[in-house]
């Protein structure tokens, strides 16, 4: 994401827990800072993206991102956290900093629409931050949809990633079947796709999946902490298919392959 706000001409400040990959970035051009507080003091639009709730409070706090924000500024907090998380931040800005804005945006799309600038951001919070944000956005996403009130955006999210988790277990159930059928991967692909079952995102997939590769586009263990996500909010009983899912992805990621992709599920079962 970072990469492409450079490429797309928008001044860049980065700061990253490994600094090996703020310093790729600044072979690209950002500007690397020395601290959070330091990378958020001269931005207008300040984005979050990181692994999990507790990451982001971290940030926020211990980090100083909150006190080092610019009057005026925009957090765009862009990290799938579910919606307890989101409120936790939220809560942060509205006692801290209420001279601020607070967007809750995060993603659909993984590394290569990230890298193409092609992501569908879920953005939600005051209308008065959507001017502010719009050229990153537009810059780093091929849709904004904007949908109401800071939270709105993580709950979309969380209804987009039951649909991603299911539509990724299909896939790999399916081409698992096939490899215990002996049938080919090739004739699999043949056989659907381009067909009525098959969106560009499986397409892809298939073909990862005939090659045997497997390296992280999303992960595994990323893919399992939404589906908890999810299933927080809505309930393992209520949702036994969902909850099912989330057992045999934890039992695969207590596997060693949490860190591989999601489709790295067919591997798994056809092992």
């Amino acid at each position: 994401m970072a990469g492409t706000a450079v490429r797309s001409g928008i001044p860049v400040v980065v700061w990253d827990r490994r600094p090996g990959a703020a310093a790729d970035l600044a072979t690209q051009g950002a500007q690397v800072a020395r601290s959070v507080a330091n990378a958020v003091e001269e931005a207008d639009v300040v984005i979050t993206m990181v692994t999990n709730a507790d990451a982001v409070v971290s940030l926020a706090t211990d980090q100083g991102l909150v006190r080092a924000l610019r009057p005026g500024a925009v957090w765009a907090q862009m990290s799938t956290i579910g919606i307890e998380g989101t409120e936790r931040a939220l809560k942060l800005m509205s006692d801290q900093r209420p001279d601020t804005y607070f967007v809750d945006a995060p993603v659909s799309g993984s590394k290569v629409p990230a890298e193409q600038g092609k992501l569908l951001i879920f953005a939600s919070g005051p209308d008065d931050a959507r001017p502010r944000v719009a050229p990153v956005f537009d810059a780093i996403g091929q849709r904004t949809l904007w949908l109401g009130p800071a939270g709105a955006g993580s709950r979309m999210k969380l209804v987009n990633n039951v649909l991603l988790a299911f539509t990724a277990e299909g896939v790999a159930n399916s081409f698992a079947l096939a490899h215990r059928l002996g049938l080919e991967a090739a004739s699999v692909i043949e056989a659907f796709d381009g067909g009525p079952l098959v969106s560009p995102w499986e397409s892809g997939k298939f073909r990862r999946i005939a090659q045997g590769e497997y390296s992280e586009e999303f992960s595994l263990a990323l893919a399992l902490k939404d589906v908890r996500l999810a299933l927080s909010e809505a309930g393992p009983d209520r949702f036994p298919v969902l909850a099912a899912l989330a057992e045999e992805w934890a039992a695969i990621v207590d596997r060693g392959l949490g860190q591989e992709d999601v489709t790295v599920v067919t591997r798994a079962l056809a092992e």
